[in-house]
């Protein structure tokens, strides 16, 4: 038989107290708008609606109330006589108006009631503390720590905050029967050590220090419980790395999240989560069940059980007590795990990667590859971006790569339709590119000698590129990325034509080095770099009126034949023979970038095939050493580099340390060769007509899919994600269907929050729309294990760029892959995608 429950809870922080305080004030205007009485007597808590009922992972069922006290614990522990009386009050209309036959005291409402004993006498029904399920489950985040790290208990020695308050005592004397030896931080005044320690068996003093701060704890001490009442005793930065904070005090002793990459974590102490076999509430709306302090499940606990009793009160808590609540609890579903620090729940590899720092990998073994590589990106390479990895299940690591395809450590096979976004033409590892490097290598070859020798790879390189390359160009400059191959050529531009502006496209991408990024039409890129080159200017692509004007007097017009970052755009029919003719006239270098459609990728070894284009300055990367070695080409006319470098002193003004080396220009060799011989652009534009096919006819009935466009191998899927009006709606639904007229409430609020409120609704419908196509990388990734992503500039076009060697059959697995993601997706389409669910 259950019993009925009611709970004080109060806010942990001043911003919790004016969320509770701001909840008081809309539930007022609420009730004015339904037209609710207003209350008889002032009200001094909120309810909070969501925890009005339990049942458990054994189907028992309990009811009650959780009242929040608008009073932080500062605030009560500073008047703890009014404090006291204001929860003798609060307990006793838990009793008289909600029916509680039992009261669960959260926080600083059971210390100022002499941890609940002066409380339970002066009220008519049982009362608890909750501290003994705190304890268990504080004791057991330790332990869940110390297995994960492989740590043996008596060889670990714990630093308990707090004692001999009744918490850090209880855990204390667990920790002890567990073997630890403990450093036991306590204000001792002047109380000898033999006072303190009087609650500890004898036969545990041998291994016991009591010190007066966190500063005095033995040297190399790296696990802590910390169980104040005063709060803000444990600062993270002083902690050597590799140390655990298992916080459990209340205000917080660790009040902020350690810096990033400080190797120190922070616990949330005394939380149990419930499992999915629980269900609070009536199970229509998530469940509030994450992280719940000890004190209320414990409540929730002993009314699950029809144990209306005192259960957790006074300093010296019952340690079977302690271990009964947390069996019960388990029984209940209320486990200690997962668990979390600063409300964001900690993976067990977040634990695991601190072995290091204690002198052993987890578990005594050393970290496979996958978990080593994720913690050594999170903490020395992008730390937001592994998070952003983690969170759309993109933290894999590969061990081998071969053609099409790439393999995780556990022998999982991916469909690469990435392909180092336009590096891998060959795919990965191709045999004969890579036995010409062995060779290279085998034959002792010279690597850097470009600038005290002619080297002889280079130079044949360079004649080969000259030879198969599109109108006049006769020279070649090497350097490492696409980006270098840009500001090369503007560089280029600008020295051979004395003049200084440069022209470029809107929605274009031309790298991120300064010059590069200053003729990216794109400002979610240039935005935080300011300011940039000056005298740049940005035409529309495809407007050749605006680009008339704009190549007047200028040194270059830079151009991609095919806007790759900014979402596989196409020119217009006669755009860059147009383009090409205006440059001509007006005396500006025509600068092609083909970095990401050179080399075969459109179906042509270079774009500019297609449209018959002799450009002056071409500039080449991605794909020129099949994606082995760095490397990049900036061809260009005779006599335009003779104009900029052609003199003794000008001859040097452009160089680099790693540009024009043999080794690189051995794997360029290579990989013309088996572009040329293989007739790869020849394959990728018939593998790519019918892969556009295939995707037009898989997505066909779906709406969402906007457009599938494309030329050779280079084909992107433009999703509609169109979400206007979804916030607006919902609002709305919300206001509409409440009791009361709530739009008063909105007519009411002032037009800048109004104006702020509609900016959020609008972004949160674009972030929605984005997120369409992130689904999709998402799926394809998850259920079908290939390999796509967003384009640069576009957040809502998938990229779909495979190596040029993609067969047929692997072109039919990624449309029939998409045709079931589609399908998956089929609520967002229209009525005419609807097919009859499978049994």
């Amino acid at each position: 038989m259950s019993a009925t429950f009611g709970f004080l809870a109060h806010p942990i922080s001043t911003g919790h107290r004016h969320q509770v305080r701001a909840l008081d004030l809309l539930s007022r205007l609420y009730d004015d708008q339904r037209g609710t009485p207003p209350p008889h007597a002032p009200r001094h808590h909120v309810p909070l609606p969501l925890l009005t009922s339990v049942t458990s992972a054994t189907g028992d069922r309990c009811t009650g109330e959780v009242r929040y006290l608008p009073y932080t614990a500062q605030q009560m522990l500073r008047r703890p006589t009014v404090a006291r009386d204001m929860v003798v009050a609060e307990v006793t209309a838990l009793r008289e108006e909600a029916g509680a036959e039992l009261v669960g005291l959260g926080g600083a409402t059971s210390i100022v009631g002499d941890r609940g004993e002066w409380t339970a006498r002066h009220v008519g029904i049982p009362v608890t503390s909750g501290n003994s399920l705190t304890v268990y489950a504080a004791h057991q985040e330790l332990l869940h720590t110390v297995r994960l790290i492989g740590l043996e208990p008596e060889r670990t020695r714990v630093a308990v905050v707090g004692y001999p308050g009744s918490i850090a005592l209880a855990i204390a004397r667990l920790l002890l029967a567990d073997g630890f030896p403990l450093d036991l931080v306590a204000r001792r005044g002047n109380r000898p050590p033999a006072a303190l320690l009087r609650y500890l068996d004898d036969d545990h003093h041998e291994r016991v220090r009591i010190v007066d701060s966190v500063a005095e704890c033995t040297a190399g001490t790296r696990l802590f419980v910390s169980a104040s009442s005063v709060g803000g005793l444990v600062d993270p930065a002083k902690l050597p790395p590799g140390s655990v904070v298992v916080d459990v005090a209340l205000p917080r002793d660790v009040q902020a999240p350690p810096p990033p990459g400080s190797d120190v974590l922070v616990i949330d102490g005394g939380l149990v989560s419930a499992t999915d076999a629980v269900t609070v509430g009536d199970g229509s709306l998530p469940s509030p069940g994450r992280q719940l302090n000890g004190c209320l499940a414990e409540t929730m606990v002993l009314a699950l059980e029809g144990r209306p009793e005192s259960f957790s009160l006074g300093r010296e808590l019952d340690l079977e007590r302690v271990r009964t609540i947390g069996r019960l609890a388990a029984r209940h579903g209320f486990l200690p795990t997962p668990l979390a620090s600063f409300g964001r729940t900690v993976p067990d590899a977040a634990i695991e990667r601190l072995a290091r720092h204690h002198g052993r990998g987890a578990h005594g073994r050393t970290e496979d590859v996958t978990a080593l590589t994720t913690r050594r990106f999170r903490e020395h390479v992008n730390p937001p971006m592994a998070r952003l990895f983690a969170a759309h299940g993109l933290d894999r690591v590969f061990t081998t790569a071969k053609g099409t395809t790439l393999t995780t450590a556990d022998g999982t096979d991916y469909l690469d339709f990435i392909a180092g976004y336009g590096c891998l033409n060959l795919g990965h590892n191709h045999p004969e590119v890579t036995a010409r490097l062995r060779r290279f290598l085998d034959d002792g070859s010279p690597t850097f000698i470009q600038y005290v020798s002619m080297p002889a790879q280079t130079a044949e390189l360079a004649e080969r590129l000259t030879a198969l390359a599109p109108g006049r160009l006769g020279r070649v400059f090497f350097g490492n990325s696409g980006t270098e191959a840009v500001e090369a050529a503007l560089k280029l531009a600008r020295a051979g034509t004395g003049r200084t502006r440069l022209v470029y496209a809107e929605n274009s991408y031309h790298g991120k080095t300064l010059g590069a990024l200053s003729v990216t039409g794109r400002d979610a890129h240039r935005g935080p770099f300011g300011p940039l080159l000056p005298d740049t200017v940005a035409v529309p692509y495809g407007d050749l009126t605006a680009l008339a004007e704009a190549v007047e007097g200028a040194a270059a017009f830079i151009v991609e034949p095919v806007q790759g970052e900014g979402g596989v755009v196409l020119p217009p029919e006669g755009y860059l023979r147009a383009a090409r003719e205006l440059c001509r006239t007006a005396g500006a270098a025509f600068v092609l970038d083909e970095i990401q459609t050179g080399l075969g990728r459109t179906g042509a070894l270079f774009a500019a095939d297609h449209d018959g284009l002799d450009p002056d300055i071409l500039c080449l990367a991605k794909s020129l050493s099949g994606g082995l070695v760095p490397i990049s080409a900036t061809l260009c006319r005779d006599d335009l580099w003779d104009a900029a470098y052609g003199t003794t002193n000008r001859s040097m003004l452009h160089s680099s340390t790693f540009g024009g080396g043999n080794f690189a220009a051995a794997a360029g060799l290579a990989t013309l060769d088996v572009l040329t011989e293989r007739d790869l652009p020849g394959h990728a534009r018939k593998v790519g007509d019918h892969l556009r096919a295939r995707l037009r006819e898989a997505t066909a009935p779906y709406g969402f899919v906007k457009e599938v466009r494309g030329i050779g191998l280079m084909t992107a899927l433009e999703f509609d994600g169109d979400f206007s009006g979804a916030v607006g709606s919902i609002t709305d639904e919300v206001l509409t269907r409440l009791p009361g007229d709530l739009h008063t409430l909105v007519d009411w609020l002032p037009d800048d929050l109004r104006s702020a409120l509609s900016g959020v609704g609008k972004a949160v419908e674009s972030t929605l729309g984005d997120l369409m196509c992130l689904r999709f990388v998402g799926s394809l990734a998850r259920d079908h294990r290939i390999l796509t992503f967003v384009t640069a500039n576009h957040n809502r076009v998938l990229r779909i760029q495979p190596p040029l060697i993609l067969e047929t059959a692997e072109a039919d697995r990624f449309a029939d892959s998409v045709a079931a993601v589609c399908a998956g997706l089929a609520l967002h389409a229209d009525l005419a995608a609807w097919r009859p669910s499978a049994a």
